[in-house]
């Protein structure tokens, strides 16, 4: 069974606020001063059902924040802190969440006073800056405007393991640690990043080293991104696991009814409170922005050893300079006091020679670490936000990053009506097919990711590296289609003598709609699809090139693109592949449905193979795809053991008629493919088909258009 449930959220209304109601513009209208004093007023106030540490749960703050952004992914996408899924299954009971349930019922007083205004994607992350600033550390900016998830993403593919903290060999290239499968960026089930006691629960530091590196990279962070993270968020707070012998109840999603959602239920006051297994600070001031974290890294030598929760975590390596370390005071009894440790993955740092000199500069230059941890916290809190357009609030920073993917503001009038017309002309008489017209427009536009609002069509970066050189895109035309564009262009904006201009990105859409209204037109229907200009073209130095590389289709089933072939990914077969594109596209089923059937009769397949162009009338949007293909005067047989590409067979006289492939036959094999492809195929059904192909068409081209809501 193709799992096709993951589309269904992108046709239902699941917020109870309704599909009308504007996170941002709700956020907009908060005193944002207010609501930060009010989180600082729960920050401090210790509660006896869960005390704060050191009579602040900020340190429990930031690291909820951490741990909601923190999921984020570039490979996909999908996670951070937008949806606020920490609050919802699997990642409200993952165990590297242990006890953040409390810190959200800390802060339910200042979600019930803002209500709508305020979402938990925003308060989780703002309470994470908020707790930082309280301690001493000058944050480089927060932006609202997040929404709320009320289901859990079903979409994300979290590993092949069944139980927490494990990590099965399929959830890497070779077995080994070390080249984690696609989209994944976390080596245990259950965890952010890495385990904190080493790989597998071992203290190995080397091993640690290579893990910690391939995850940030998987976040889109440098060395110095990941060295001023982790540095900076363990300059705070403690972890917890001084009992290992604990009575700890289950985790909140198997917790009992009474307990109302709170897990790890245990009696604290006995064992103490029980979070990591791992038990100490990391300094002697673990409520102050300061460069004791790496003073005590640096400045002592670390030997494993199993602490008091019986996990491994690594201590001063003589007597002496146990004695000689800083010592922090309890947590809860300021009258003692706790040594310092550090984790697997804290002595890792020091080990490896690249990190090590990233540190080695932080303890010099504090100035610098202090701006290296804002940047790279505002970036880890943000970065599934999409552009900067997108944020909200007065504490927004002026500066744009290149991870944001700017694209520049039009300094110029955009076109009317009567400029379109004269364009749509222009376009129709160059030396252009219906094909390529669709197949530059598609290119462009579905690079597009709701999951982190990156790509699409707005930028023309299907004209920069690296998309233009992917192998879907079909380097060779796709630069024949750009020159013509630029020529059309040049042409256009010289003969202007106002100020209206029209951008490489709008032609781009703009041709794509030509192409589907002539295709239309020859199939007999009269169609307009919409267009707003307002595209602007992005430049080389606005694209960060090695970043759009996730972005890259390894196969795409719109196109029929079957990709090179080692996918390295968890994905089994190319319908799978399919579908989890739709839903970063936030398609449908039926939209799904009819835009590939409708690819599929303009004849838009990649390297313009006859591949599931099941007509005799390529290039108008006729029905005949899924008349043919449901039609049992032809049967299907695959062409070779991989069951990728079919010939298809008139049954009376055994002639081949049609090649398909997976992503076609999908359509006539799986139940509900089928019943939506009935509904097309049938006499009545073609014109639905048009209109329903030029809505999902047009959904696709504006998906990244933030400026039209």
């Amino acid at each position: 069974m193709l799992r096709l449930d993951i589309l269904d959220d992108n046709a239902a209304e699941l917020d109870p606020y309704g599909e009308e109601f504007d996170y941002a513009e709700a956020f907009a209208s908060l005193d944002l001063d207010e609501v930060k004093a009010d989180i600082v007023d729960v920050m401090t106030d210790s509660q006896e059902w869960w005390p704060a540490d050191y009579g602040t749960y900020g340190p429990l703050f930031i690291r909820m924040a951490w741990h909601s952004a923190g999921t984020y992914r570039t490979l996909d996408g999908r996670a951070g802190a937008a949806g606020a899924r920490q609050r919802l299954p699997p990642e409200s009971s993952w165990p590297d969440n242990v006890n953040l349930d409390k810190a959200r019922r800390v802060l339910q007083p200042v979600k019930q006073k803002y209500g709508r205004k305020l979402s938990w994607g925003d308060l989780i992350v703002l309470a994470g800056n908020v707790a930082l600033e309280t301690m001493g550390f000058e944050t480089y900016g927060f932006g609202g405007g997040r929404e709320d998830a009320y289901k859990s993403n079903e979409a994300v593919e979290w590993g092949p393991e069944t139980e927490w903290e494990t990590t099965d060999p399929e959830r890497f290239e070779d077995g080994e640690v070390g080249d984690l499968k696609d989209p994944l960026a976390n080596t245990v089930m259950g965890l952010i990043y890495v385990n904190p006691e080493g790989p597998y629960g071992e203290p190995d530091v080397e091993g640690s080293a290579a893990n910690i590196r391939e995850e940030f990279d998987r976040m889109a962070m440098d060395d110095e991104e990941t060295v001023a993270l982790i540095a900076g968020g363990h300059t705070f707070g403690k972890v917890h696991g001084a009992d290992d012998e604990a009575d700890i109840g289950p985790e909140p999603d198997a917790a009992p009814i009474e307990e109302q959602g709170l897990g790890w239920d245990h009696d604290f006051e006995k064992a103490g409170m029980i979070t990591s297994g791992i038990e100490g600070p990391w300094n002697a001031t673990p409520t102050m922005w300061d460069t004791g974290y790496l003073d005590n890294l640096l400045g002592y030598e670390w030997e494993p050893h199993k602490g008091p929760g019986g996990a491994w975590q690594w201590q001063p390596a003589t007597e002496e300079e146990r004695e000689d370390i800083e010592k922090a005071p309890d947590a809860q009894d300021f009258d003692e006091s706790e040594e310092p440790m550090m984790l697997t993955t804290d002595v890792a740092l020091k080990r490896d020679d690249d990190y090590r000199e990233v540190l080695e500069d932080f303890q010099e230059n504090p100035d610098h670490f202090q701006q290296a941890f804002a940047r790279a916290w505002y970036k880890l809190i943000h970065r599934d936000m999409g552009p900067k357009q997108r944020l909200v609030g007065h504490e927004v920073p002026d500066e744009e990053f290149v991870w944001q993917d700017p694209i520049p503001e039009a300094d110029y009038e955009t076109v009317g009506a009567d400029e379109i017309a004269d364009l749509e002309a222009a376009i129709r008489d160059a030396d252009l097919s219906r094909t390529d017209l669709v197949k530059t427009a598609w290119a462009s536009a579905s690079t597009y990711r709701d999951s982190d609002k990156r790509g699409g069509a707005n930028g023309a970066r299907v004209r920069l590296e690296p998309q233009k050189n992917w192998e879907a895109n079909e380097p060779e035309t796709l630069a024949n289609v750009l020159d013509t564009y630029e020529e059309i262009q040049a042409e256009f904006n010289e003969s202007r003598d106002d100020d209206v201009r029209v951008s490489l990105a709008d032609l781009i859409v703009l041709g794509g709609n030509v192409g589907v209204e002539d295709a239309a037109a020859d199939a007999g229907y009269d169609v307009d699809v919409p267009f707003e200009p307002g595209r602007t073209d992005a430049s080389a130095e606005q694209t960060d090139a090695d970043s759009f590389e996730p972005l890259k289709p390894k196969a795409d089933g719109f196109r029929n693109y079957l990709g090179e072939g080692d996918f390295n990914d968890l994905y089994d077969t190319l319908e799978e592949r399919m579908v989890d594109k739709a839903e970063l596209l936030n398609l449908s089923v039926t939209e799904l449905t009819a835009l590939v059937g409708g690819m599929r009769a303009l004849g838009a397949t990649y390297d313009d193979t006859d591949r599931g162009v099941l007509t005799d009338d390529p290039g108008a949007l006729t029905n005949d795809f899924f008349a043919n293909l449901l039609d049992m005067d032809y049967e299907w047989e695959p062409v070779d053991d991989d069951e990728e590409v079919f010939e298809g067979y008139e049954r009376d006289s055994g002639e081949q008629v049609w090649e398909a492939t997976r992503f076609d036959l999908v359509f006539g094999s799986n139940a509900r493919l089928r019943a939506h492809a009935d509904v097309y195929a049938a006499e009545d059904g073609e014109e639905k088909l048009v209109e329903d192909f030029v809505a999902a068409w047009h959904k696709v081209m504006t998906l990244d258009r933030f400026d039209l809501e």
